[in-house]
């Protein structure tokens, strides 16, 4: 021990007698070990860690496929449900739940709040234990039973200050007065939904449900022993049974159901949560590593000129006798100090890293309450800094722990030159720089290609940061569906009174706006187009809205004319399509017009009118949806004698879009026709666009860090290696200025030398690229994995700077005075 407390001493106070190179050594590595431990962090706590659930992995979600109508994600049904969890042989239980928003009110001014409906198996499913009271049981999910509601413990808090007497008070949400049984448990999260503050049972009538509507999701607990396959098999059985067991929805045959060929389709509940953000976080992991080997190679390249340095004292060291051994583990120790140090302040990094990025939440990125510092990210980084210290030492011993006396006494004189072969280990390393930074900045410049491509496309609509937007919604307690038309005169005095705001352009409203995630989709049939015995008509998505939508989206009308007031309340029986409908089923807009659809064939059949530009629904990155426009309120719709829609979303244009103080007047207004109603949501279309974007966003951002910190490094690396043969090659210089050689010859000859080594690291990085960038091809948009334009600029953009790195120092060569260069040697 007291040996290895030696040693310790001895290294210190070379380090702290070399401070320029300790810190250099200790930042380079503290950077490249600290990103490896942040994006290790994210991949550990998204992928590589289990759901945060009693035996998780028995933990499934519960989809279905449906390839007569092409869908390959389909949702759960309520029919489904029951049949599943009275008859299947392979569940413990199953639940099923949904998003939702509620309006609390009775206390104050009304409010919004986030909420989730569920069956009352759903969350003893997750091993849910309340911190106060109880939850769900059957009776009350079952119809005509007493309204109850659920806290979330942050509600709890917030509303009731935490009172244990909170148990068994009402509150009243959307209108009715609901009974409090329970509060979730401090810090539960329910899956990767946004916490919802209350939490309400489905309620279903069993003896009105119907088959059809797959709007909910669900998921279940396998029996031990049970696999997926052998649950699967299970639920298929029983599809024919839900079939047979339930009638279809008015205007609706039991054939579709048939036709559509739906089967089973579980998965681990685990991929429900974290979707395909997979892909790109080990692509992220991927280039952080090989930030991590440029600074590797960095770091070595500074050891090989330390070592360098105490070549005589390693000389006779061998000549007085040293092992080979001894020599290896002293050089080694000292890498394994500086690795460790490295690590260490890396790791500091990564937690104020991580702390930042937990806060800022950024958009699409899953279970970011799990991502943290914990034991696997320890040992990982430990892992880390034992592999960084072997590596950047591992040069420095094979080249001088063993070097013989003769040969390094003879070399420490001031006669002889360094030797060739003390040179090719850094420019070896040189070579490693330039080729893994060409490939990250190739990784960069595809992302920022992505990204460019994504900006370009037209998105259907314009202006969508001067949109705000907000949802309301009437609840039946306020107005009773006998008096529909109220809901739609509500809807129109609000819109009226918006309108009157000074510097609002235009407003309307519908059942969804671009980008909100809110959508609706049926089959369509059109009159004209005749279908096989076993063909179903394709999904198509649809919106329900008021007169001047699209124009105050900024959707321009293709053919035809918008839907009108005059429709909506005479309840005429006419629709919108967009253009990709109408060129799918009629090959231009013009044609379409006049033609007649319904969704159900009790439904009256309806004129479409017009024709309105393609809009990319779900994003740019994915194809414009094929959208259908019906008025908010018709007869004879989807089976229902009459239908309203009572949520909407308001679409306001106006120049201060996004101001606090405008949504303040525009909340002044609504409430002057409805004060018992809050708004929901609020926000910017423009907002929305920015989240849709926000994956390719942080995947950029942080392969460009990745690729300029590699870059830097490799460039950095060009300019030592350069810098030091100029330095030891003093006498040589001196010797071809004394023979007549020009300044700017000798500045070519060291430039060259540079740009000879970057050619060599750039011909490696290619090839590497070429293969690896495949991998990409699933996070890019409208650009090859081997797009020419982006390894030729990134490519050139390498030589640029690197030449810049190597003429910096090679100026030097041509600044010596050969007289003093001689004498000195």
């Amino acid at each position: 021990m007291s040996m290895l407390i030696d040693q310790l001493k001895q290294v210190l106070r070379r380090l702290g007698r070399a401070p320029m190179f300790t810190a250099i050594t200790l930042i380079t590595l503290a950077i490249g070990v600290g990103a490896n431990t942040v994006i290790f962090s994210v991949v550990e706590g998204v992928l590589l860690k289990p759901l945060p659930y009693p035996h998780a992995e028995q933990l499934i979600g519960v989809w279905h496929t449906a390839p007569g109508i092409n869908i390959k994600e389909l949702n759960m049904a309520p029919s489904i449900y029951f049949i599943d969890r009275e008859q299947n042989n392979t569940f413990q239980d199953i639940g099923v739940y949904d998003g939702d928003s509620f309006s609390v009110t009775g206390s104050g001014e009304p409010e919004h709040v986030r909420g989730l409906d569920v069956t009352d198996g759903t969350l003893p499913l997750l091993g849910v234990q309340p911190a106060l009271g109880r939850l769900f049981n059957r009776k009350d999910d079952t119809p005509g039973a007493p309204a109850t509601v659920l806290l979330s413990y942050a509600y709890w808090q917030q509303k009731f200050g935490g009172a244990s007497s909170v148990i068994g008070t009402s509150i009243t949400i959307d209108g009715k007065v609901r009974q409090i049984i329970g509060v979730l448990p401090r810090g539960f999260h329910f899956l990767d939904y946004e916490d919802a503050a209350l939490v309400t049972p489905f309620q279903w009538d069993r003896s009105k449900i119907k088959l059809g509507n797959f709007s909910q999701r669900a998921i279940a607990r396998l029996k031990p022993g049970v696999t997926m396959q052998q649950a699967s098999a299970d639920m298929a059985r029983l599809l024919p049974i839900t079939f047979r067991s339930f009638a279809a929805p008015d205007g609706f045959s039991p054939a579709l159901f048939e036709k559509a060929h739906i089967s089973p389709n579980l998965r681990p509940l685990k991929q429900d949560v974290i979707g395909d953000v997979g892909k790109i976080l080990w692509v992220l992991m991927g280039s952080i590593a090989l930030v991590l080997l440029v600074a590797c190679a960095n770091v070595a390249n500074l050891l090989l000129v330390r070592v360098e340095g105490r070549r005589q004292e390693l000389a006779i060291r061998s000549a007085l006798g040293a092992p080979w051994g001894r020599t290896a583990a002293e050089l080694l120790f000292e890498s394994l100090i500086l690795g460790v140090a490295g690590a260490a302040i890396g790791l500091a990094m990564a937690y104020g890293a991580l702390q930042a990025l937990v806060a800022a939440a950024p958009t699409g990125l899953p279970r970011i309450h799990e991502i943290g510092i914990d034991i696997p990210v320890l040992l990982f980084t430990l892992g880390l800094a034992l592999f960084t210290s072997v590596l950047i030492g591992a040069i420095p011993i094979f080249k001088y722990a063993g070097v013989k006396a003769t040969s390094g006494l003879r070399e420490g004189g001031r006669a002889l030159s360094q030797s060739r072969e003390r040179l090719n280990a850094r420019k070896a390393l040189v070579v490693v720089q330039v080729a893994l930074a060409l490939v990250l900045l190739i990784c960069s410049g595809l992302m920022i290609r992505t990204f460019r491509a994504l900006m370009h496309v037209d998105i259907g609509f314009t202006a969508p940061e001067a949109l705000e937007t907000f949802r309301f919604y009437i609840p039946e307690t306020q107005i009773p569906d006998a008096q529909a038309e109220r809901v739609v005169h509500m809807q129109q005095d609000i819109l009226n009174k918006i309108a009157a705001i000074p510097g609002v352009s235009s407003v309307s409203f519908g059942s969804a706006i671009p980008l909100d995630g809110y959508d609706s989709n049926d089959i369509l049939y059109a009159q004209d187009h005749v279908l096989g015995e076993n063909e179903l008509p394709p999904i198509r998505r649809f919106k329900f809205v008021s007169p001047g939508f699209l124009s105050t989206l900024g959707t321009r009308l293709v053919a035809g004319r918008d839907i009108s007031w005059e429709d909506t309340y005479q309840r005429l029986p006419v629709a919108m399509i967009s253009e990709n409908f109408a060129r799918e089923y009629w090959h231009t807009p013009d044609n379409a017009l006049g033609k007649k659809i319904r969704v159900a064939n009790t439904d009256d059949w309806r004129e479409i009118i017009g024709v309105a530009q393609d809009i990319h629904d779900d994003g740019v990155d994915q194809p414009p949806a094929s959208i259908v426009y019906w008025p908010v309120w018709r007869n004879n719709f989807e089976g229902q004698k009459t239908d309203v829609h009572r949520g909407t979303a308001f679409l306001i244009r106006s120049p201060r879009a996004g101001s606090q103080a405008f949504m303040k007047e525009v909340q002044e207004q609504v409430w002057q026709v409805n004060p018992n109603v809050p708004l929901a949501n609020p926000t910017t279309v423009g907002e929305l666009y920015t989240k849709s974007m926000a994956r390719t966003s942080f995947t950029l951002v942080l392969l460009c860090i990745a690729g300029a910190m590699a870059l830097l490094l490799g460039i950095v690396g060009i300019y030592g290696v350069i810098s030091y043969t100029v330095s030891q090659r003093t006498r040589e210089i001196g010797i071809r200025m004394a023979l007549g050689a020009q300044r700017g010859e000798l500045t070519s000859l060291f430039v060259r030398q540079g740009l000879w080594l970057t050619a060599i690291g750039a011909a490696c990085g290619l090839v590497v690229a070429f293969v690896t960038m495949r991998l990409m091809s699933s996070i890019l948009f409208n650009v090859s994995p081997v797009d020419p334009l982006t390894y030729i600029s990134i490519t050139l953009g390498v030589a640029a700077t690197a030449w810049i790195a190597c003429y910096l120092p090679s100026r030097r060569a041509a600044t010596v005075n050969p007289v003093t260069a001689l004498r000195s040697e």
